[in-house]
Parts: structure tokens; sequence; C-alpha cells
């Protein structure tokens, strides 16, 4: 029988309303990603909050000590629940993920967070290449309007594209009810 973790990456106020790099629907991801928290504390599952801090001086937010880079208060760990400092979009590498995830025979994890097509889609592919199954809670992540030669492709469509993308291979993807009530 699998056992699963939760992963919580990057749900952090820089990524809302007057933050310093806005996504398109972060407040309603984070409200779905605390319905999943509430299910992992309800059924006492291993959750690890994952907090970014911008070390690379030409990205401007997360950087440390500011309140952009603290944890939303929608999503906040409770004392006892495992935080994760990263400083890259993966959220295994240099960081005690992987041995945490192996210290408490975790099997699956379950990937929220933000953004979709940056740190949730690095993580995931990384977390299948560990071993682990994989499930992406599809609006429980956020995205931001992308643009590539001239062209501004949606939050929406970015969103799409990238949690399609791992459907094939890395993850399965599910809603937040979906998943809470499977």
């Amino acid at each position: 029988m699998s056992k699963k973790a939760l992963l919580v990456i990057d749900i952090q106020n820089d990524y809302f309303e007057n933050g310093a790099w806005e996504l398109v629907g972060a407040e309603e991801a984070s409200l779905k990603a605390r319905k999943v928290i509430d299910h992992f504390r309800a059924n006492n599952l291993p959750i690890a909050h994952i907090q970014h801090f911008a070390v690379d001086g030409n990205i401007p937010f997360f950087h440390p000590g500011t309140q952009g880079a603290e944890i939303h208060e929608n999503v906040k760990p409770l004392e006892g629940e495992k935080l994760i400092q990263k400083f890259y979009p993966n959220s295994f590498r240099e960081t005690e993920l992987l041995e945490y995830l192996k210290t408490n025979d975790v099997t699956e994890v379950v990937v929220t967070g933000m953004m979709s097509h940056m740190c949730v889609d690095a993580t995931t592919r990384a977390a299948k290449d560990f071993g682990f199954d994989c499930t992406v809670i599809s609006d429980a992540c956020a995205s931001k309007d992308q643009e590539l030669d001239g062209k501004v492709v949606k939050a929406a469509d970015v969103h799409t594209a990238f949690i399609a993308a791992l459907t094939f291979f890395y993850a399965t993807v599910k809603t937040a009810d979906e998943f809470i009530n499977a």
C-alpha cells in the first residue's frame, strides 16, 4: 500500500494580489490547496511546505526577509509540519526533501503549488525520476501569462499545457475534489 505525502510548493505572498509577481488565480488555487492540506491533516499524512527564496538578484520576488517571501496565510504550516527552504525550481535540488520523503516511507507525492510552469513542473518531474508516483492537483496550482516572440500566452493556457504534459508519463492529474472524494 502506498503512503502519500503532500507537497505545498511556493504558495507565498509575492504571488498574490499586490505581490511582486502576481499569478492568475493564486487566491483560488491556494484555497483548493488548503482543502487538500486539511484532508492530509485529518488523515495524519505527511505534509512538506516548500518555501522558495531568490538568491539571484535578477529575480524580482521571494527576497529573503521580505513579507512577499512568507508563506501565504491560506496555507501556513502548523507546528510540526515540515518546512523546506529552497533556492531552485526543483524542490529536491540541494534540499532535504528526498531524505524527508524516504524517512517517512513515502511512495506517492501529491503536488500543489505555484508556478505550474516552473516549480510544480520541475518538482513533479524530479519526483517521478526519484521513483515516486505523482498526483498533481490541477486546481491547486497557478501560473502567469508568458511571452514568446512577442506573443502573449495566457496563464490559463500555460497552466493547461504544463499540467497536460505531465499526464503522459509523470503524473496523474486530479482536481482537489476528485482527489479528496476518491
